[in-house]
């Protein structure tokens, strides 16, 4: 992942998002409720959090590219393909050749279990990106930049996400979703520790209930709204699943009702959110229909099967936001389905 040299008279690429981090492939189901031990036929998708929001954006029409790498096999050919069909410039996915790229399976058990099987074994290439071959002076240029927490738990991508952040000199958009997998991390304690480290280097921070508590201390959703603006961020979201989304600025607080929907597979509807958060900063508008959008979108890929392929357009949100359902007519996400 050399930085690419920008000549005299050559700015560097001003996407308008440009995530960092994981990324790999998923493999579910196609068998809703059936075991893993007993499932016979899978869909491949494009995965890893920060990916699917480069998707999601992109899908809302946002320029957008993702920073990570992949193994240098048939699957990380797959994320190029991918990315290229959703939209999203791949100039800074590049492979590492002693690595496998991720795959993470999953049994889809709805409404609200979904357990997640990660192989990134011996280590993912995503943790591999270098600080010394980022090409900074896009990750400046670009109107919104988000990373995750998962990024923060090995180096280099630790030194990596630091040196972004010196670069951006918390420039307005810059995001932290707080995205927590414990399987990833050698402690609690460990993880707490950097995030509380890296909010200072943000604007923004975005997590769930657990994800919020691992960054403050506490599962109130306001106590710790008021604990990440304190330590440093411009604005809180914390997302509450059947209680809705809270958004928290110095003199603004904003909670938004749930979007009732039949879960089919709840793994994506974060980044789904996260995309849709994404194109409303963007786009300037007043928090809480930037939460209404957003909070509209999980809930459509939600009621979807799979993750990138599923995220949903800007008219299917503002059809959700006008009265209409965010289930899928048979729950299925949009596009064909590959088996694994």
């Amino acid at each position: 992942m050399s930085a690419p040299a920008h000549g005299p008279g050559t700015p560097p690429p001003a996407f308008e998002v440009l995530t960092m981090g994981r990324v790999g492939v998923d493999v579910y189901p196609l068998q809703v409720g059936v075991p893993l031990r007993k499932v016979t036929s899978f869909g491949r998708y494009l995965g890893g959090s920060p990916t699917n929001v480069a998707v999601a954006a992109a899908r809302l029409g946002r320029s957008s590219a993702v920073i990570t790498r992949t193994g240098a096999d048939p699957f990380g050919e797959f994320v190029h393909d991918a990315l290229a069909e959703y939209g999203v410039d791949d100039r800074y996915v590049t492979a590492v050749p002693h690595l496998p790229t991720p795959v993470t399976f999953c049994e889809i058990r709805p409404p609200d279990d979904f357990p997640l099987y990660f192989y990134r074994h011996p280590k993912a290439p995503d943790l591999e990106i270098l600080p010394e071959e980022l090409d900074l002076p896009a990750v400046t240029a670009s109107a919104l930049f988000w990373a995750t927490v998962t990024g923060l738990s090995a180096e280099p991508s630790l030194g990596a996400h630091l040196a972004a952040w010196r670069a951006r000199g918390r420039a307005r958009h810059t995001v932290l979703d707080l995205d927590y997998r414990p399987m990833f991390w050698p402690d609690e304690e460990t993880a707490r520790e950097r995030v509380r480290a890296a909010l200072g280097q943000v604007t923004v921070a975005v997590g769930n209930l657990d994800e919020a508590e691992v960054a403050t201390g506490t599962r109130d959703p306001h106590a710790a709204g008021r604990a990440l603006l304190d330590a440093g961020v411009e604005l809180a979201i914390i997302k509450q699943g059947a209680a809705g989304v809270l958004g928290m600025t110095a003199d603004t607080t904003v909670e938004i009702p749930p979007v009732e929907v039949e879960v089919v597979n709840g793994l994506g509807a974060g980044d789904a959110f996260g995309g849709a958060l994404c194109h409303g900063l963007l786009a300037g508008w007043p928090l809480a229909r930037t939460l209404r959008f957003a909070n509209a979108a999980g809930a459509i890929v939600a009621g979807r099967l799979a993750c990138a392929p599923a995220m949903p357009t800007a008219e299917e949100i503002e059809a959700v936001l006008a009265g209409g359902s965010p289930d899928s007519p048979a729950g299925s996400p949009r596009g064909g389905v590959e088996d694994a």
